[in-house]
């Protein structure tokens, strides 16, 4: 069957790269009995890869059962997976079956198996490797013929090292890896996804679809969406049932987006959300150099350091001073252009280079911190005014504290 069938048979949707060459790994590992291990961050849609993987296989019309590990009692666990006699345990009023006995001849879905408690994931690698398992109050070993399909949002190499799981079994899962990209890594597919639940909601709510300003648009796929599809479809239904105005402008948008999950520091790429203030970019660059100003003293001295101690050639400590340099006095508008989610790319001059070959002089140290300082003193200026000189207000925006704004007040005489 060919991708876009699958799309359309399964109800996904999206162009992303990365997303068919995850639905095509399912595809061509789907007439097979091998284990497949799905990975992916919580709300990127994990769970419809093992009903293709079962649809596509030869066990289509044997069970499919899913089973949410993490949803299930830790005391209980290896009952509801494995089954259980009579009497085995308090409340074991007669014999039961487990998942594992259930779905003979068909597919598992173990979604969240990092969850599972170390004692179940030996018996989950016996049923792997020898298709055996036993009840809980049991001696009579069973067999099983199921096919094995896990997920999960944990990085399992880290469980491991941290003795949560087991390096065997995720050896035996991971025989076939897919990974689910998360939306951030999808921005092609964002505003697709986007217009498919506004129209959903809209038929289901029986009011007309909500649509995008193109500065809207911008700022949904500079979004980080750290939950994913599930997150998206979210704010899309309140959209969609709260705001009047069928036509969402950024503002309108931004008010529904929790802050400080952008893709991009705005004030190094252009087009990107600005986040309510007044402030331009070059206004929000030196609120980052505010903060930086001391790192940047503490780099020079340390690239002095290592040249007095350490015997570097002066045309390595040429290459670590221009970019200093390059930091102190380079123009930002330059440096403030439109990427394809790259970091812009920053030519250092050689002549600049080949000055900084002299020490650098405790003049040029004062006369930098001055510039900074003056810089310092118009955000604050401008904050204040901004906030009718109300300290708490302007020290949220500035990054600060009251306290640090109410000693920068007095020390420069902006009462």
């Amino acid at each position: 069957m060919e991708i876009q069938s699958i799309k359309h048979r399964f109800g996904i949707m999206g162009n992303s790269v990365l997303l068919e060459r995850a639905i095509d790994i399912a595809r061509q590992v789907a007439p097979t009995d091998i284990s497949v291990l799905i990975t992916g961050e919580s709300g990127v849609g994990k769970e419809v890869f093992p009903q293709i993987i079962h649809q596509l296989s030869t066990r289509k019309h044997g069970p499919y059962i899913a089973v949410n590990c993490g949803a299930i009692p830790e005391g209980t666990i290896d009952s509801e997976l494995f089954g259980h006699e009579k009497g085995s345990f308090t409340g074991a009023h007669e014999s039961r079956k487990g998942y594992f006995e259930v779905a003979d001849g068909g597919t598992i879905f173990l979604d969240e198996v990092a969850e599972l408690p170390l004692s179940t994931q030996v018996r989950l690698l016996r049923v792997l490797e020898t298709g055996e398992f036993i009840k809980v109050g049991s001696s009579k070993v069973i067999k099983t013929n199921v096919r094995v399909v896990a997920a999960t949002n944990v990085t399992i190499p880290d469980a491991i090292n941290q003795g949560r799981f087991r390096q065997d079994l995720y050896y035996r899962l991971n025989s076939v890896p897919i990974y689910m990209p998360p939306l951030r890594e999808r921005k092609e597919d964002i505003h697709l996804l986007f217009r498919k639940f506004a129209a959903d909601f809209a038929e289901k709510y029986r009011m007309p679809a909500i649509h995008l300003s193109e500065e809207a648009v911008r700022m949904l796929a500079g979004y980080r969406w750290p939950g994913n599809i599930r997150q998206l479809k979210n704010i899309t239904e309140q959209i969609s049932i709260i705001e009047q105005n069928r036509e969402i402008s950024a503002t309108t948008l931004h008010r529904y987006l929790p802050e400080n999950n952008y893709s991009e520091l705005p004030v190094l790429v252009k087009g990107k959300p600005q986040s309510g203030i007044d402030f331009n970019e070059r206004d929000l660059l030196y609120k980052v150099l505010f903060d930086m100003k001391k790192d940047i003293s503490e780099l020079k001295k340390l690239v002095g350091d290592i040249i007095t101690h350490s015997g570097v050639t002066s045309e390595v400590y040429s290459t670590h001073a221009s970019v200093i340099n390059r930091l102190k006095h380079q123009s930002f508008d330059d440096e403030i252009e439109e990427t394809n989610d790259r970091p812009p790319h920053i030519e250092i001059s050689t002549d600049i280079a080949a000055h900084l070959n002299e020490p650098i002089t405790d003049s040029e140290e004062i006369e930098e911190n001055l510039s900074l300082e003056r810089r310092n003193i118009e955000l604050i200026r401008r904050a204040l005014h901004k906030h009718d000189n109300k300290r708490k207000s302007a020290a949220k925006e500035l990054g600060i504290s009251e306290r640090t704004l109410y000693r920068k007040i007095k020390e420069h005489g902006l009462d």
